[in-house]
């Protein structure tokens, strides 16, 4: 490939080669309708690159325009330096859903990048725009993706409502933090994020199982992950664990049996007297060193939604979780604490930090 003499041209010189791109495409889209009507995905970003050539003539860009094969980003390269990422929809509108957010495929030393959309419905028409200008939201298939529309006025991008400019938003080591951050900030009563992971280390299932179908030990996993995480579900509150469950993939249409079933637990309490919890106290009692290994797990522990204290000793993170719970539990505070800190061999000690 030729390398134009000027490896940087400046980013106007770029612009003026979108809108004249933009002119070439949509005037052959006028003489050739049917052609373009059916040239989504590859296809049209073989038209795209060969409009980019043409266009480029006479100019810095001149024999530097290469398409990029595979599965990398964006789609066509120009003097190394910029790039053009290209969409399409068969319907007569300018939305639809773009790249990952994470940009784990992105060329190395592309910098700039527009976006060229070809509205493949009657009537055909191309645009091309900065690529961060026409990304107003997220979604989520298999990781979180851009959507895309080129109709966005100025300040209405999903980076203008995060606060946050794509240019510092690419370049983060975990760019769906702040994501999460924003949408977790727009949820109603009721609502949850079905996917809040990282990418990187949480694999979410592409199918949907009934929790009947699972193995003892994954029921007995997710199970005690509930109790963990979603110390309201002592107090018989499961919707926060339903619906973090779905985001596993995974329908119970009698999730309160995953704690309840089984009838009452009687327990030790410090003094030597017996009393009766709820049953979701026996998956506690029997499954204790499951619990006790997850509650290590610093990174991953979350109660109410945000994480909270845990301290560096496992004692003070058991201690921690006992508060959360005890205050749901529908015992009483106080019965609870007993109980819990007689099951984990830990002392109610108001000197351990308290939330």
């Amino acid at each position: 490939m030729i390398v134009s003499v000027n490896p940087t041209p400046r980013a106007q010189e770029f612009q003026d080669l979108m809108a004249r791109t933009d002119r070439l495409l949509n005037a052959d889209a006028m003489k050739r309708p049917k052609y373009y009507a059916s040239r989504g995905g590859s296809p049209l970003e073989d038209d795209v690159a060969s409009a980019l050539v043409e266009s480029a003539k006479g100019t810095p860009f001149e024999n530097s325009i290469e398409k990029v094969s595979g599965q990398r980003f964006p789609d066509i390269i120009a003097a190394k330096f910029y790039g053009v990422e290209v969409k399409s929809t068969t319907a007569n509108h300018w939305t639809s859903t773009g790249s990952s957010i994470l940009e784990s495929t992105r060329i190395d030393g592309i910098e700039r990048i527009y976006m060229t959309f070809g509205k493949l419905g009657d009537p055909i028409e191309f645009i091309s725009k900065p690529y961060e200008r026409c990304l107003s939201g997220i979604a989520v298939t298999h990781m979180p993706r851009y959507l895309i529309d080129m109709n966005l006025s100025q300040g209405e991008t999903i980076f203008d409502k995060m606060g946050v400019p794509y240019e510092e938003l690419r370049k983060m080591k975990n760019p769906v933090a702040p994501v999460v951050r924003y949408y977790k900030g727009q949820l109603k009563p009721g609502e949850s994020l079905w996917w809040t992971g990282d990418p990187a280390e949480e694999v979410v299932q592409p199918t949907i199982r009934l929790w009947n179908k699972l193995s003892s030990a994954e029921k007995q996993k997710y199970t005690i992950y509930g109790c963990v995480n979603f110390p309201e579900v002592f107090a018989g509150n499961y919707d926060r664990y339903a619906l973090w469950l779905t985001s596993q993939g995974i329908v119970d249409p009698h999730i309160r049996d995953q704690f309840s079933a089984g009838g009452q637990e009687e327990m030790m309490l410090p003094s030597g007297l017996k009393a009766k919890f709820p049953g979701v106290y026996r998956r506690i009692k029997n499954y204790r060193g499951i619990l006790q290994r997850r509650l290590s797990q610093i990174d991953t522990v979350v109660l109410d939604g945000e994480p909270f204290y845990i301290g560096d000793e496992l004692k003070d993170r058991i201690y921690q979780w006992s508060v959360q719970v005890s205050h749901h539990s529908p015992v009483g505070y106080d019965l609870s604490m007993d109980a819990l800190c007689t099951l984990f061999g830990i002392i109610n000690d108001e000197s351990i930090p308290a939330l």
